[in-house]
């Protein structure tokens, strides 16, 4: 008789601590969902109201505010459908992403571009362009830069495209957009970014920072050498390779 009431008392021990790890487990992720959603809402209402209150004719303001423009629509579609913390983190990188081109057009309307905003998650160890540059590739001219200008109207945040990381800055062409980069325009895109970042065009530092070296550390995929030992030269290039997958030797892109 005395074993089988310890027996009811564990087994009722056991119901509550289960009851009460549930109601835990679900009021933990209420609270991470409030706090994912309120996080995301704050910084898609700062990119609107960025938004209504810039203006300007320059072809860099208004293509930097019409990507802007881009995102802040996209978050605000994400943020209509997001039902998890990881879909809500999604749209407030969207929103962040909106606010970086918010930046750029401020700094090419010649104004205080705000305060830092948190580091984008696709930016990370991509860097950003210190120096101007200006490359020849199948008879097109290409120039980039740390700052807009009549031939540098685009802006781009840093990120990743085909796997490779391409430095925030001004760019004369939105080479990297899927549309430009589809079919045949995906060879094209690679001929650019290697003739733009290749250690051979650049300056001694490479002309972007620090971290878009440590990106090819924490990347793990862009071996140095591949290109100065003949895998371009070689025929790795037509098989897809570019280089050994190093896209440029020494491993700096």
């Amino acid at each position: 008789m005395a074993n089988m009431i310890w027996l009811l008392l564990l087994v009722v021990l056991l119901a509550g601590g289960f009851l009460w790890w549930q109601r835990e487990s679900t009021t933990r992720r209420e609270r991470e969902l409030a706090d994912a959603r309120a996080e995301a809402s704050r910084w898609y209402e700062r990119l609107g109201g960025q938004l209504m209150n810039l203006h300007g004719d320059a072809p860099a303001v208004r293509q930097a505010l019409a990507d802007a423009g881009e995102r802040y629509t996209a978050a605000g579609s994400q943020l209509e459908q997001a039902r998890t913390a990881r879909q809500y983190e999604l749209a407030r990188e969207t929103a962040l992403e909106g606010l970086a081109y918010v930046r750029a057009a401020r700094v090419a309307l010649g104004i205080d571009p705000g305060p830092e905003l948190p580091p984008l998650a696709a930016a990370r160890g991509a860097g950003a362009l210190t120096t101007p540059r200006e490359v020849q590739v199948q008879g097109e001219t290409f120039r980039a830069g740390p700052q807009p200008g009549a031939g540098t109207p685009y802006y781009y945040p840093g990120g990743r495209w085909q796997g490779r990381p391409v430095p925030a800055g001004w760019y004369s062409t939105p080479w990297w957009k899927t549309g430009l980069a589809a079919g045949a325009g995906v060879l094209g895109g690679m001929l650019i970014a290697d003739a733009l970042f290749s250690p051979a065009f650049a300056d001694p530092g490479y002309g972007y920072d620090a971290g878009y070296q440590e990106g090819f550390a924490d990347g793990g995929d862009f071996d140095g050498g591949d290109a100065a030992g003949g895998d371009f030269g070689g025929g790795d290039f037509g098989g897809g390779d570019f280089g050994g997958g190093d896209f440029g030797g020494g491993g700096d892109f």
